[in-house]
């Protein structure tokens, strides 16, 4: 019996414990290419513009996008100084 439940507390622990899956969108870059394939794509974010992503996604089954979780820094917003 102990044998038994030594048994099932392993496999449970084992599958929970299953690996995480990485972050897809890598905020420290602004463009990413999203590649297109039979057993699954991809998307890698390590491009700095859209140019960069062009010439590598030619002539391959993959599209270039905005990372819509591209951390632009600190940069605030410039104050306007107007006459009133």
């Amino acid at each position: 019996m102990r044998v038994l439940a030594c048994t099932i507390l392993t496999i449970a622990t084992v599958l929970v414990a299953a690996p995480a899956r990485a972050q897809t969108y890598d905020p420290n870059y602004p463009v990413c290419i999203q590649t297109y394939a039979i057993g699954g794509g991809s998307i890698d974010c390590s491009y700095t513009s859209l140019a960069q992503c062009a010439a590598t996604a030619s002539g391959r089954a993959a599209q270039c996008l905005n990372n819509p979780y591209f951390a632009q820094g600190d940069r605030k917003l410039p104050r306007h100084r107007g006459v009133y």
